[in-house]
């Protein structure tokens, strides 16, 4: 069975920390991997929306227009909560090497 190395590199650093608030400092610095992969995933689907037109009975107008980067910006927060490309699995990785001194 194959191990993910963020898992490893969590598992290692268990032994050594298991303080509570070094609980936390591991789920903010998740939020921040996720919060970044979703910024990221937001502006990779910015240019997708840009030409599109949806003129139509249920579409278009000054409203949509309005509201569409709202709508992007869901949409790569959704992706990276859902998996995502695994660029957060990196980020908190190279985080915890940076936190333990080893980067």
């Amino acid at each position: 069975m194959e191990t993910n190395p963020l898992n490893a590199l969590a598992i290692q650093s268990a032994g050594r920390l298991g303080r509570p608030e070094d609980d936390a400092s591991h789920a903010q610095m998740r939020r921040v991997a996720v919060d970044f992969e979703a910024t990221l995933l937001s502006q990779m689907l910015k240019p997708m929306f840009e030409g599109l037109k949806s003129d139509g009975p249920f579409g278009g107008g000054a409203g949509e227009e309005m509201w569409r980067g709202f709508l992007v910006e869901e949409m790569g927060k959704q992706a990276a909560r859902s998996g995502g490309i695994g660029l957060a699995d990196k980020v908190m990785a190279h985080m915890l090497k940076a936190q333990e001194g080893l980067v």
